[in-house]
Parts: structure tokens; C-alpha cells; sequence
């Protein structure tokens, strides 16, 4: 045993169990996903494709790949899916060069209103290496189709891409079809964040519209970090294994790839649809409670939700993180639309429910969140005072090692 190591997890664990999860990008995978995870399947080298691999000896993860695409491919219905991207970056990757030559023009969100930095970031390999134009959201924070519309008709992209990393609403996937349909481009969904919500039936379906659609594999779909992507095309599906392997990746990984098909299979049970339900109306019912005490927040119509701390606390979003990770609530700093601050200071913070919700969180424990955050947040209780209301808070859920 590495004792330097394995005390490192268990300092990890006390820190996960004893605090309150608020970054909407993670979740909670089961034992099963896990014990997946972990297995033996990490000793085997399988490049390629099940019943196409450069190596002998893949009978068994042939199973286990096909059977992951079996499961997500009924749970999206959809046709065909790679497992194989190690990230939803690298799912991102691959769909892009499927689609498109090298400079190709893409129309994505702007990036301060909630876009990925995949989605064209100048830090990013997605900038290098296609040509990005964005639309920006409404005054209200929200898409304006219309608008987008006609930054499609005079810019005419190749590509326009849906899906994004901090915006609290359903995405009208159909009208986005009409405008890809009205300049003849393709139509790509990112749906990292709301996967989980797909899944269960709370979110409606981009399979039913875009060409490709990509995703990860944890955050609301509650599986282990990686990535996939999705088509209902034969053409595409050729083009995206090609991007994957060899062009992008080598030997995938089998023993997350069975890790995934746990989820998969976690996520078509009707446990689940109920666990989405209550990732939304906790989330509802923390935003509202934040409103009710005087906080400025966004709408919420999925599973996160932006606060504003610069205008209701005066300090910035990097400050409110700070802050309330002092008393064991983790949160994420983040722009809000129409944000003048730098991404490394913003005026918000994004919060987000999928994760305390996997663990038992109820709608009064959110409302209870709500006030231990904007109590300190406005210096209305003493560190050590939150600090004994987290803990208290926590004390009723499940631990980490038993979801």
C-alpha cells in the first residue's frame, strides 16, 4: 500500500463527505461505476474498435465496449455512439474535425455569457484551429433565437453549436434545426451539463435534431469523467471513430469505458428520472430561497443557477468562493451575462445541485443552503457558526463511500 497516497484519498474523503457540493460540473459516481473503474480492465490494450482492434486478446472488452453502446444508444435513442473520448474536450475535438475542414467557421455563444472554452476560447485548440463567430444572449440572459438567426444568415457558418456551461435554461434544440436548416450548416449539441437531464426525460432530446451531439460523462449523467458522442448518421459515425482513433487518441480507455456502461445502465432506471426531478426542484427551490432574502440571481430551469455577489454582497465571485470554502461549501466563480470583470475575478458565482441531490439533499436542505450562504456572505454569522450549520446539514446525508 502507498500510505503517502491512500492518506491523501482519505483526506479527500473527510473533505467530500464533510462539505456541501455546489460546482454544477461534478457528481457523485456509485460504488458500482467505481468498482468499474478500478478493475482489471486498466491492464488491457484494445486500439481500435470491438471486433477491429491491433491487439489480441479483446474479446472480452469487445463486450464490454459494445455493451456501453448498446446502453447509451438506447438511453439518447440514438443509433450509433462513440465511448471511446477520454474528455468532453476531446469528444469536442473529434466532432469538430468530423464536420469540418481545418479553418472551418463555427457560431457558438459568446464565451463571458456561458460558453465553453471549446467552443472558441483564444487559450483554446478550438480557436487555432477552426474560425469562431458568437452570439450573445439577451439582456434578460437568454437566448434571443431570433438574433441568432441573423447572425447566422450574414455570417454563414458551417456549424452552429448549442450547449453550454453555465446557462439555467432548456435550449430550444427544434428552432435551432430551423436556423442550421434555413443557411444550410450543420448543427452540433454540446450537452455536457444536462446530459443527466436528457436522459431522464426533463430536458428535451437534441438527438431528435442535431447532427452530432457530444457529451460528458459525469456531471448530471453521474457516470466517471469521460467523454461520447452521439449521431443518428452512418456517414458520421464513420468519420467520428476515424477522429477519435487514431487521429486524436490511441488505446481507449476499457476500464472507464465499463465505468460508463454502469451509468448508462444506472441512468435508464426509473430511479433515476427521479433523482433529475429533484436535482431541479432543489435547485428551484435554492434560487428562489436566495431571492426571497434579497440576493440577485438568474432563473433556473435545469440543475445550476448564476448568483450576482458583486451586486448583492460587493465582492466579487472569486471572493464569494474563497469565502464560503471556508465553511465547507464548494461553489465555482463564474461570469454573468454581460460581466466586466476577468474570468479569474467575475461578478458571480455558478451554483448547481446534481451532486448534494445524489447525496439526499431535499428541498428544505436547499432553502437551508440558501440562507447559510447568504447569511455569510453578508457577514450576518460568524465562520464558526456556518461551519456548525454545514456540518449539521450534512450529518443527515449519504456518505460518499455508501452512494
Amino acid at each position: 500500500m502507498d500510505k503517502e497516497i491512500f492518506d491523501l484519498i482519505k483526506e479527500e474523503s473527510i473533505r467530500q463527505n464533510e462539505g456541501i457540493e455546489l460546482i454544477a460540473s461534478e457528481n457523485y459516481a456509485s460504488i458500482a461505476v467505481r468498482e468499474a473503474c478500478g478493475s482489471i480492465l486498466t491492464n488491457k490494450y484494445a486500439e481500435g474498435y470491438p471486433n477491429a482492434r491491433y491487439y489480441g486478446g479483446c474479446e472480452v472488452v469487445d463486450k464490454v465496449e459494445m455493451l456501453a453502446i448498446e446502453r447509451v444508444c438506447k438511453l439518447f435513442n440514438c443509433k450509433y455512439a462513440n465511448v471511446q473520448p477520454h474528455s468532453g474536450s476531446q469528444a469536442n475535438a473529434a466532432a469538430y474535425h468530423a464536420l469540418l475542414p481545418k479553418g472551418g467557421k463555427i457560431l457558438s455563444l459568446v464565451l463571458n455569457d456561458g460558453g465553453h472554452l471549446t467552443h472558441g476560447s483564444n487559450v483554446s485548440f478550438s480557436s487555432h484551429f477552426y474560425t469562431f463567430v458568437h452570439y450573445p444572449l439577451n439582456s434578460e440572459g437568454t437566448l434571443d433565437y431570433d438574433k441568432i438567426e441573423e447572425i447566422a444568415i450574414n455570417e454563414q457558418p458551417d456549424l452552429i453549436l448549442a450547449g453550454y456551461s453555465a446557462y439555467p435554461y432548456i435550449i430550444d434544440f427544434k428552432r435551432f434545426k430551423e436556423i442550421c436548416d434555413k443557411v444550410n450548416c450543420y448543427f452540433m449539441v454540446d450537452m455536457a451539463h444536462i446530459a443527466g437531464l436528457i436522459a431522464a426525460g426533463v430536458h428535451p432530446n437534441p438527438c431528435d435534431y442535431a447532427d452530432i451531439v457530444t457529451s460528458t460523462t459525469h456531471k448530471t449523467l453521474r457516470g466517471p469523467r469521460g467523454g461520447l458522442i452521439l449521431t443518428n448518421n452512418e456517414k458520421l459515425i464513420k468519420k467520428i471513430n476515424s477522429a477519435i482513433f487514431p487521429f486524436y487518441q490511441g488505446g481507449p480507455l476499457e476500464h472507464i469505458i465499463a465505468g460508463k456502461a454502469v451509468c448508462f445502465k444506472e441512468a435508464l432506471e426509473d430511479s433515476f428520472k427521479d433523482y433529475a426531478k429533484l436535482v431541479i426542484s432543489n435547485t428551484l427551490a435554492c434560487r428562489d430561497e436566495l431571492q426571497k432574502l434579497g440576493a440577485i440571481v438568474s432563473g433556473t430551469e435545469n440543475h445550476l443557477f448564476l448568483l450576482n455577489t458583486l451586486d448583492t454582497y460587493g465582492i466579487t465571485g472569486k471572493a464569494a468562493q474563497n469565502k464560503l470554502e471556508e465553511i465547507g461549501i464548494t461553489t465555482n466563480k463564474n461570469m454573468i451575462p454581460g460581466d466586466t470583470l476577468s474570468p479569474r475575478e467575475t461578478s458571480g458565482l455558478r451554483i448547481g445541485f446534481a451532486a448534494v441531490t445524489t447525496r439526499g439533499c431535499t428541498n428544505e436542505d436547499a432553502k437551508a443552503v440558501a440562507s447559510i450562504i447568504h447569511k455569510y456572505l453578508k457577514d450576518e454569522i460568524t465562520k464558526e457558526v456556518a461551519r456548525e450549520e454545514v456540518k449539521k446539514l450534512v450529518a443527515t446525508w449519504k456518505l460518499i463511500e455508501k452512494i
